[in-house]
């Protein structure tokens, strides 16, 4: 068996405007590498953790990648543990998953060192029990793209079941992080409890229009149904220049944009060719508020979490 691996898992954007906790998708241009050692004993020791961000609990019950591998070896009774390096890709508090890239990294790289191998959904439960650490529940909108790659849905929290959502090819995802701080625990607690019937109708008939869309390749139904009319209207306050930001992406060619996850990070939908423009448009208007930002423009078509060495 493998005694030392390491493995990748990538950013994502959580919600997707229209999906609060069960859509997502990932951003392969940043992400997270987990390094896990063996150790004879069943523990999980955090020996480092470097990057973007370093000041993240080195005690494993705290660490989110620590507690979802206490999860998997509980689950599995395995006899063995692990020692952890983290290398952190993602900033802090970006609203582009970096708890949730740490976990699913860290499950990844331990399941090529079991005996027999544990499937995705098995993984996808480990990990949420890391994200819980963070956000104080556990959902899966970020956990779900980050293991499997593209654009997905997940039904049910015990018993989840992912689809990965087909996207037209012409479709990128413009991503704008303003270099801001936005916890999610903070994101979550501000949402109120109770939504108005008409507003539930409205976002359910986008979601549903969004993912009709996406399946037969209708970008005016993308387009039309792209609007969250729950979340977002609750969350913009947290992030300055939210409403220039959107409408610059919007006058630029975007097909929607709204929050990446909990925030302050910003995505926008287009098409390949009009992403410059949305791009440039979107970070210009947050430089207009005297923010400066991080930004990429990718393709929905990614890749999910992977082992990257093994020995």
């Amino acid at each position: 068996m493998n005694q030392v691996v390491t493995a990748f898992a990538p950013a994502s954007v959580a919600n997707v405007a229209i999906g609060f906790d069960i859509l997502g998708f990932a951003v392969d241009a940043l992400g997270d590498h987990v390094q896990l050692r063996r150790l004879p004993q069943p523990e999980v020791r955090v020996k480092a953790i470097r990057g973007v961000v370093e000041d993240l609990p080195l005690e494993a019950e705290k660490n989110t990648a620590g507690r979802a591998l206490l999860a998997l070896i509980e689950s599995r009774d395995l006899p063995f543990g692990f020692e952890m390096e983290i290398d952190k890709g993602i900033p802090l508090a970006s609203g582009l998953g970096g708890s949730a890239a740490s976990a699913v990294a860290a499950v990844v790289a331990a399941n090529a060192m079991l005996p027999e191998p544990m499937t995705r959904i098995e993984l996808l439960k480990a990990a949420m029990e890391g994200e819980a650490v963070a956000s104080g529940s556990r959902h899966a909108d970020n956990i779900s793209p980050s293991l499997f790659g593209g654009l997905v849905l997940t039904v049910g929290i015990d018993h989840p079941r992912v689809k990965q959502i087909p996207v037209p090819a012409q479709i990128h995802a413009v991503i704008v992080h303003p270099h801001l701080q936005v916890p999610t625990k903070q994101a979550r607690a501000i949402l109120s409890h109770t939504v108005h019937l008409s507003d539930f109708v409205w976002q359910t008939a986008n979601l549903a229009g969004f993912i009709s869309g996406c399946y037969t390749d209708d970008l005016d139904l993308i387009k039309a149904s792209l609007e969250d009319v729950i979340i977002e209207k609750q969350r913009q306050v947290l992030i300055p220049g939210f409403a220039e930001v959107r409408a610059a992406a919007l006058a630029s060619g975007a097909l929607g944009c709204s929050i990446s996850g909990a925030g302050p990070t910003m995505f926008a939908l287009c098409l390949e060719s009009d992403a410059a423009a949305v791009r440039d448009a979107m970070v210009d208007a947050f430089r207009s508020q005297g923010t400066e930002t991080d930004r990429w423009a990718v393709s929905l078509r990614s890749s999910g979490a992977r082992v990257v060495s093994s020995t």
